[in-house]
């Protein structure tokens, strides 16, 4: 069985939004997707006091696509234009389908507003065929206790399993094209070897620490790694304590049209959605 090789490595361009430092792994100015990826960004880690939210992401559309958090630690609220509300805590996920439309915000939970403390995570954007782009949005508020999770015979790596299948454990997400999560913790000394679904593009995110690939490259942390498409699996060594998100799926071969938050298939389809958010058609949120 042959591996795949890193085809393209780079760090997430630091901007600050709000409190919060925010690394932009994709899209770069070199890669503007790794379909079915749209986005990545890696909030945090960032202190706040008590009373403080360094996320504070108030009411804002999305439609034609999938907004997904996974939480590392803090604690976040989600309200939207659907009726659906949601506490995430460390170690969960929230996987939005965004379909015909939804307004949303994300801030601060009352307990971390009281208790102040860390505040990480990413959010991933990935994008939907076509005809899921009209469909109705839904919520997946994923707990840390639903997600399968377990350790390498040596116990030097761990692993967390959002989506898909992976050996015999199915993710709990529910997504519209083939998608493989794969959270993983590698200690010193960890070596792993990942197997990926033939056909799936893949990426893999280094929130911290260090890693190398079978060539012996150290890869340092916030560093995005984008493997080629060819072989079947990815071979990994912990240089330091470090934690990953593995992303592999398969492409969209199709024309993406994009405007801020909406993600269509033509230029006329984002001027719709622009339309019909100004319109009311994507719900109505209220603040409380």
């Amino acid at each position: 069985m042959s591996n795949k090789q890193v085809i393209g490595n780079w760090k997430g361009e630091r901007m600050n939004m709000g409190a919060t430092v925010v690394k932009q792994a994709l899209p770069t100015a070199q890669v503007q997707q790794i379909s079915p990826f749209l986005l990545l960004h890696h909030f945090g880690p960032t202190f706040a006091p008590i009373g403080g939210d360094p996320l504070d992401v108030g009411p804002h559309p999305h439609r034609g696509f999938e907004p997904v958090t996974f939480l590392y630690s803090g604690g976040i609220r989600h309200k939207d234009s659907r009726g659906n509300e949601g506490i995430l805590s460390g170690g969960d996920v929230q996987w939005m389908t965004a379909g015909m439309g939804i307004i949303h915000s994300e801030r601060a939970s009352q307990t971390f507003l009281e208790q102040g403390g860390i505040m990480e995570g990413i959010q991933l954007w990935i994008n939907l065929p076509a005809k899921d782009k009209m469909i109705q949005p839904t919520y997946q508020d994923i707990k840390s206790d639903q997600i399968p999770a377990w350790q390498s015979a040596d116990g030097k790596a761990s692993f967390r399993l959002v989506a898909g299948q992976y050996q015999e454990f199915k993710g709990p997400a529910k997504t519209h094209t083939p998608i493989l999560a794969l959270q993983l913790e590698l200690q010193a000394g960890a070596e792993v070897n990942i197997d990926i679904p033939d056909g799936f593009q893949t990426m893999l995110y280094w929130l911290d620490g260090a890693v190398a690939d079978e060539a012996g490259i150290v890869y340092e942390a916030e560093t995005l790694l984008h493997f080629s498409n060819d072989g079947q699996s990815i071979a990994l060594k912990g240089v330091q304590q470090s934690r990953g998100l593995l992303l592999a799926g398969a492409p969209i071969p199709e024309p993406l049209a994009q405007w801020g938050p909406f993600v269509m298939n033509t230029q006329t389809e984002i001027m719709e959605a622009m339309r019909d958010y100004q319109m009311g058609k994507m719900g109505i949120y209220i603040e409380d």
